[in-house]
């Protein structure tokens, strides 16, 4: 999947107000994932991660940019050729509670999708149910069961099932784990990578965790008020990062083994999006004048890690243009 200057907009007045105020919910944003690979998307809350997920799958219509799906401009297709796309890209959702229908067996939630895309026989269907139930680690028989007999963990793996079921070239993981325990999250982490393995799967994993992403990734993209401002190889990102609100970030989780310093990275000014100048401008500890200006490009410092700061421009800045805090 290419993604070209990706932007979703939303117009929002006031009662009683002539004035609408427009918020970019995503701004500009683009990236590509490579088959076989897992790209983290990671961010705080409001950042724009489940919207950029909903809008690769069009269920959030983006307002302007590409993506582009096996030679395919997406946001070309017709509501008709919508179900094709569809098949090849699906979703696990965030909260296994709401995502099941409880007056559906699982048999039937996991037929669906097959009956939908008009996949083989009844029997050839019943079929492909039996070998997803088994491949994530259910018994057949489960599938004549309720969603409201099943723990959290244990819906959760019947949605991957329901997603992986179609036989998907990309599956978008949009916080797959944020609702479940933390002794069942691993679990789930583990199921997918074996299943990415065995059966070949690109994932687009979305999380607010930063270990977790950490542990499912190859490559990551750091999004900040619905820009990415930094991309590059996971071990690179946390170990070497670039742009001060990664920085911000890595600081902000605790450790075990030893005291820091952590540091708050909860907003003290609103994160809605502005076209002009770098939208962490007012919480950057390194800011300059010229931040002010102009939203910064993505400046690659090292093979295939790149940040959105003027910091890694060519161009040298002087002491004195720093904005003192």
């Amino acid at each position: 999947m290419q993604v070209n200057q990706l932007t979703k907009r939303y117009d929002t007045s006031a009662f009683f107000s002539k004035h609408k105020q427009t918020t970019l919910a995503l701004n500009q944003v683009s990236f590509h994932v490579k088959e076989g690979e897992t790209l983290g998307i990671v961010g705080e809350s409001g950042c724009g991660k489940s919207t950029l997920g909903k809008s690769l799958m069009r269920l959030i219509e983006p307002t302007s940019g590409s993506i582009q799906m096996k030679g395919k401009e997406v946001t070309l297709l017709k509501e008709r050729d919508m179900r094709s796309f569809r098949k090849d890209i699906q979703m696990i959702f965030q909260d296994p509670y709401a995502s099941l229908n409880p007056r559906m067996k699982i048999k039937d939630i996991l037929e669906e999708p097959l009956i939908v895309h008009k996949h083989g026989t009844k029997a050839e269907r019943q079929k492909r149910v039996k070998e997803m139930l088994h491949i994530v680690g259910f018994d057949p028989s489960y599938g004549d069961r309720y969603a409201h007999q099943f723990s959290g963990g244990q819906r959760q793996r019947i949605g991957i099932a329901r997603a992986l079921i179609t036989h998907p070239s990309l599956v978008i993981a949009d916080e797959p784990v944020s609702a479940l325990d933390v002794s069942v999250q691993a679990q789930i982490l583990n199921l997918m990578l074996e299943l990415q393995k065995t059966l070949s799967l690109t994932y687009l994993f979305i999380s607010h965790d930063l270990g977790v992403v950490k542990y499912m990734s190859d490559r990551i993209a750091v999004m900040y008020a619905g820009r990415i401002v930094e991309m590059g190889p996971a071990e690179d990102v946390f170990h070497k990062p670039l742009h001060p609100y990664t920085s911000l970030l890595l600081k902000s989780i605790p450790h075990m083994d030893h005291v820091l310093e952590t540091q708050d990275v909860s907003a003290e000014e609103s994160t809605l999006v502005s076209e002009d100048g770098c939208p962490f401008y007012k919480r950057c500890p390194k800011r300059w004048a010229q931040c002010l200006q102009a939203v910064p490009p993505l400046y690659e410092e090292e093979t295939g890690h790149a940040a959105a700061c003027y910091l890694y421009q060519k161009e040298e800045h002087n002491e004195e243009d720093m904005v003192i805090q």
